[in-house]
């Protein structure tokens, strides 16, 4: 089972952080393994919203997933659903700290298959990433004017 949390403090409000976190313009900007992300749905962002996403992985292939939002509320939580492409799931919740916002980015799932061998490899891979894709968000947002 995949499951870990990554908790990042961010020197911006929660609704700033939440902002450019649910931008799928700006995910590119700090998921650095991202190509592209578009909205499939029309309308604002917000729960049921439908985003293509397609990412970098090992060797340079490219992939993609289908992913909807399952819970939106600005400021305070996102969470996705992965539809299509490897079975993790996020939980992201933005919590005021002193200073701005402590953030906590939840990855979970189950791989299946013959990719169940290969699930500890994988733990170790996705929490780096992860780990970078925060302190980048971190210092992204940081580095911005208020």
């Amino acid at each position: 089972m995949i499951d870990f949390t990554i908790k990042t403090e961010i020197a911006r409000s929660p609704d700033e952080v939440f902002a450019y976190v649910t931008d799928p313009e700006k995910l590119a900007s700090w998921q650095t393994n991202t190509v592209s992300a578009t909205k499939e749905t029309d309308g604002p962002m917000t729960t049921g919203t439908r985003l293509r996403e397609v990412h970098r992985g090992p060797f340079g292939k490219e992939f993609s997933e289908l992913i909807e939002v399952v819970r939106h509320e600005p400021g305070e939580a996102f969470d996705l659903h992965v539809l299509e492409g490897p079975p993790i799931d996020t939980q992201i919740r933005f919590e005021p700290h002193a200073g701005g916002t402590r953030m906590r980015f939840r990855v979970h799932g189950q791989l299946s298959g013959l990719l169940r061998v290969i699930e500890p490899l994988a733990v170790v891979g996705l929490k780096r990433n992860f780990a970078k894709y925060c302190a980048t968000l971190k210092a992204e947002l940081e580095r911005q004017p208020s």
